[in-house]
């Protein structure tokens, strides 16, 4: 559905912009009016911010494209050899600057001006309100932009995340207890690494698209979340060589169900490290195992007890990483409700 909003939103922005740009390229009498339409869907098809840095550009870019037409047109009367010199020069120009998005509005440009073989000043001028009429057209538009409910989809998506993560958990301290490690469970863990690869983009393409403060805490936030379901994995890896339960199993599996309530957005994880390390210490005071096997058992457990830390360590790290700005737009109304 998110999507779909987007989609018609800008089908709406590149539909009415580029009417508009034409109608205005024709009130003014320009010659190519249409491609003032042209110049505005290139431009719309870019985030807010992106949209800002590719105006300036092809500003930069129009003045090198007439340069270049002055000097070829000029010398070369051959329309194909004259426009397919310049187009090689600036595409050259534009992919050595790392300005490929301009090429399609100058190629545009280059075109008028190699067919009508006139760089007078009545032509320059016209090609130059074309551009910016397309350009000043998309800049507009792309201000309105679905940021409210783009970020209330972010926050659903974190939600789910968190919801995912202590399902696992609670899987894990399951089968810890004698239940059953479910293989759904683990499945999923795959599929939501790859929905988290989309959330982080999702979350960049909002930060393109809002001129907010911090709006990068969210691409922070899912990275935080991917570093920890790969920790999952290798969790899952030490659980399944689990041949019997230790009795230390039913101690690590009450931890977990604690822990799994506190997998929220707002909760800087200092308490449950301290809790851990006290397991941690409790674990190594205890009496050596008195088989081989059980030795193997009480060492994955061991490890899985380190997973969770490192589990808890990106956590921290990212709650550390927050400045007091964030703190307050991200955290503290919600610590109050």
């Amino acid at each position: 559905m998110e999507r779909f909003r987007k989609n018609i939103l800008l089908a709406l922005k590149i539909g009415i912009g580029s009417s508009i740009a034409i109608y205005i390229a024709q009130s003014l009498d320009l010659e190519y009016a249409v491609s003032a339409g042209t110049v505005t869907l290139l431009t719309l098809m870019t985030s807010k911010l992106e949209t800002f840095r590719l105006s300036l550009s092809r500003f930069a870019t129009f003045a090198v494209t007439l340069i270049l037409a002055f000097v070829i047109v000029s010398h070369i009367s051959n329309i194909w050899l004259a426009y397919g010199l310049l187009l090689l020069m600036v595409v050259f120009i534009a992919e050595s600057l790392g300005l490929r998005a301009t090429i399609s509005v100058n190629s545009v440009v280059a075109a008028h001006l190699v067919t009508s073989q006139d760089l007078s000043r009545g032509s320059i001028i016209n090609e130059f309100l074309l551009v910016l009429i397309g350009v000043t057209l998309a800049v507009i538009l792309n201000l309105f932009h679905a940021n409210y409910s783009h970020r209330r989809q972010i926050i659903a998506n974190m939600r789910k995340t968190e919801g995912e993560l202590q399902k696992i958990l609670g899987n894990v301290a399951s089968y810890l207890r004698g239940g059953e490690l479910r293989e759904d469970v683990w499945g999923e863990i795959s599929g939501l690494e790859g929905e988290l690869q989309k959330y982080i983009a999702s979350a960049y393409e909002y930060q393109d698209n809002t001129f907010q403060s911090h709006p990068e805490y969210y691409i922070s936030y899912f990275e935080m979340r991917l570093e920890q379901f790969k920790i999952l994995h290798r969790l899952q890896r030490e659980i399944i060589r689990v041949r019997s339960i230790p009795q230390q199993a039913a101690v690590i599996a009450e931890y977990l169900e604690y822990l799994s309530g506190y997998v929220v957005e707002v909760n800087s994880p200092v308490e449950q490290i301290e809790r851990l390390n006290a397991l941690l210490e409790s674990m190594r005071r205890e009496e050596l195992p008195r088989s081989r096997e059980e030795f193997e058992n009480r060492a994955i457990l061991y490890h899985v007890l380190m997973d969770i830390q490192d589990f808890l360590y990106c956590k921290a790290e990212f709650v550390a990483g927050l400045d007091g700005r964030q703190r307050k737009l991200y955290w503290e109304s919600k610590e109050k409700t």
